[in-house]
């Protein structure tokens, strides 16, 4: 794919600003199904892929379900291949989650800014993703689908038929008139829950936290009682050694000054070092020679030192008298100490952390009645509080909800689809008073979720005379992805995914309701990018660009490959689509009226976009 030609940039197209999150540039399929290689250059804008059938467009839509994280099928290899391998890189990648995603997988973007996701199964049916040149987990190229690739085709409805879904649809539509309300609704339902858990959890756990409280209060109780000092264990220990060894001490001490100031009684046997040093400088300055007389200062030095430890040994055998009653106080406290350091630490400075700790604990295990009914209080309020908010919630939904259908059944009226109309529901989660988000709005007792008390439906009447079912059940397959068409043409201003991939989203449609298709997929890809599989001129004259998939055979084997079509070749696919006739004077004529007839939409639908714009 390095080698690939890059489609032109958005700035080159006539298309109106839109948030971009991402664009698909270029697909690469190999080994998948019927096709043996092929390349996909992808316009930013709408892409169209056609096909005779058999010759493997569906595999197209298959290689975006792999590139998107989905289930992977030994069975799609092709016969012969070890592994099928789809690539795809995308281009524009500017949306904050989606740039998360990247950077929390390690991928690393080309020269050019454009990013690789890649997918391969083996023929084994073993599965294996890479993003950005690096090994993921499947579920991560998931989750950057979400963020840019919408795949819609007849058995891949999955997207719409999801009630979370349908009600971020709805959200999406109404914008800061649902967003706003929803926000103070989550942020008032979080601090509920929260003093909800801690009053249940008190509650539950009175007994077991009383008698935890009863002996954290002990244990203060004893520690208050001693009062340890930081430290004071060591400072003991140290008072202790020394009046244990108070005679050993005093017997070293006076040795040492005996030797440095002599006997006390001026015995001459016993002069010390002092006496010494004396007779020395006496003998040393009175010399006669100069060099001699020079040792004298140096000695007079070692002799004040030594005068200064003889009365620093002194003042230290002063404080070296026996005291029975002090070391009796001083291990009778020891052991005051040794008591709590041998319940609460190994040593005193532990035995007060233990303390402030459990005071700590203590402040949060308030188990009394006034407590608990000040927690039950603050709950009550919050839960008056978050069902306000609720209520103007569900409102706004409701508001917007009669809005969307209204637009999603306009839109259906030129889809051949003009009897069929829509509704979106709009209804409270009913939920039993045991629910742990049970919620208590308008007099109704509600599953307080997330995302609101509300479950939102589509619902779908096919004609005037038919009741209203859910979607899924009231429309076909091709109906179910032309209401999906409709959705996203109302949705297009909303921030939604970038990319939208339609798989024979006219099925069963021809004539008038086919070239309304093509110009409703024309209108969307004005502010996103369209990739459509169709079997429809009508709808193929509308798009940027024209992929083909061809099929031949050799050796026996059938061959797909995929092909952009330049114009004059365009005129011949379109012909051969209008029931064969690509070798006609009357086909080819056809073809080009229809491309005439899409240029001239176009050229309009640009003219008025500047028109509205001044």
């Amino acid at each position: 794919m390095e080698g690939a030609a890059r489609p032109p940039g958005l700035t080159t197209l006539s298309r109106v600003a839109a948030t971009v999150v991402g664009v698909l540039a270029e697909m690469r399929i190999q080994g998948l199904g019927v096709i043996e290689e092929a390349a996909l250059e992808l316009h930013p804008g709408f892409t169209v892929v056609t096909g005779e059938t058999g010759a493997g467009k569906t595999m197209v839509v298959t290689g975006l379900h792999l590139l998107s994280g989905g289930r992977s099928d030994a069975s799609k290899v092709r016969a012969g291949s070890a592994k099928a391998i789809v690539e795809g890189r995308f281009t524009d990648i500017t949306g904050e989650h989606a740039l998360r995603i990247l950077s929390d997988a390690g991928a690393e973007a080309d020269e050019d800014g454009s990013v690789i996701a890649a997918r391969s199964v083996s023929a084994e049916g073993r599965s294996r993703a890479h993003l950005g040149g690096r090994s993921v987990p499947v579920g991560v190229l998931g989750e950057l689908s979400e963020q840019i690739l919408a795949v819609h085709g007849q058995n891949s409805q999955l997207r719409l038929l999801r009630p979370a879904e349908q009600r971020a649809v709805l959200d999406r539509f109404a914008g800061e008139a649902v967003a706003d309300p929803l926000a103070a609704y989550r942020k008032i339902r979080q601090e509920w829950l929260s003093v909800a858990r801690e009053l249940t959890e008190r509650r539950a756990r009175s007994r077991e936290l009383a008698q935890q409280a009863d002996l954290l209060r002990h244990g203060l109780a004893e520690i208050d009682a001693v009062e340890p000092a930081p430290g004071e264990d060591t400072a003991l220990t140290e008072q202790v050694k020394r009046l244990a060894a108070v005679d050993e001490l005093r017997d070293t001490a006076s040795a040492a000054q005996l030797a440095i100031a002599g006997s006390p009684e001026g015995d001459s046997d016993l002069p010390g070092a002092l006496g010494l040093l004396a007779e020395a400088r006496r003998r040393l300055g009175s010399a006669e020679d100069a060099t001699l007389r020079d040792f004298e200062p140096r000695l007079s030095e070692a002799s004040v030192l030594l005068g200064e430890v003889s009365r620093e040994l002194a003042s230290y055998l002063g404080t070296l008298d026996a005291d029975p009653e002090r070391l009796e106080a001083i291990l009778a406290r020891q052991a005051e100490l040794k008591k709590l350091t041998r319940k609460y630490a190994a040593d005193i400075d532990g035995v007060l952390a233990w303390a402030d700790d459990a005071r700590a604990r203590l402040a949060g295990m308030d188990t009394s009645e006034e407590a608990l009914e000040e927690l039950a209080a603050r709950r009550d309020v919050l839960a008056g509080e978050l069902a306000e908010h609720a209520a103007r919630l569900s409102s706004a939904r409701r508001v917007a909800a009669e809005e969307l259908a209204k637009r999603i059944t306009s839109e259906l009226s030129g889809l051949a689809m003009g009897q069929a109309a829509v509704e979106v529901t709009v209804r409270g989660r009913e939920a039993d008073a045991a629910d742990a988000t049970a919620l208590t709005v308008e007099g109704r007792t509600l599953a307080a979720g997330p995302d609101g008390v509300d479950d939102v439906e589509l619902l779908l009447r096919a004609h005037a005379k038919a009741p209203a079912l859910p979607v899924h059940k009231a429309a076909s397959g091709g109906e179910l992805s032309r209401v999906m068409l409709a959705i996203e043409v109302v949705l297009a201003h909303a921030d939604t995914v970038q990319t939208l991939v339609f798989d024979e989203v006219d099925a069963g449609v021809g004539g008038r309701a086919a070239v309304e298709i093509g110009r409703r997929l024309a209108r969307l890809a004005r502010t996103h990018q369209v990739l459509v599989v169709t079997h429809l001129p009508q709808v193929a004259a509308f798009a940027d660009r024209h992929l083909v998939v061809d099929k031949g055979t050799a050796d026996g084997v059938t061959r797909s490959g995929v092909r952009t079509l330049d114009d004059d070749e365009r005129v011949t696919e379109l012909a051969r689509m209008l029931a064969g006739l690509d070798d006609t004077e009357t086909g080819r004529a056809h073809a080009e009226e229809l491309l005439r007839a899409a240029e001239e939409f176009a050229e309009s639908a640009v003219a008025g976009t500047r028109g509205a714009r001044r």
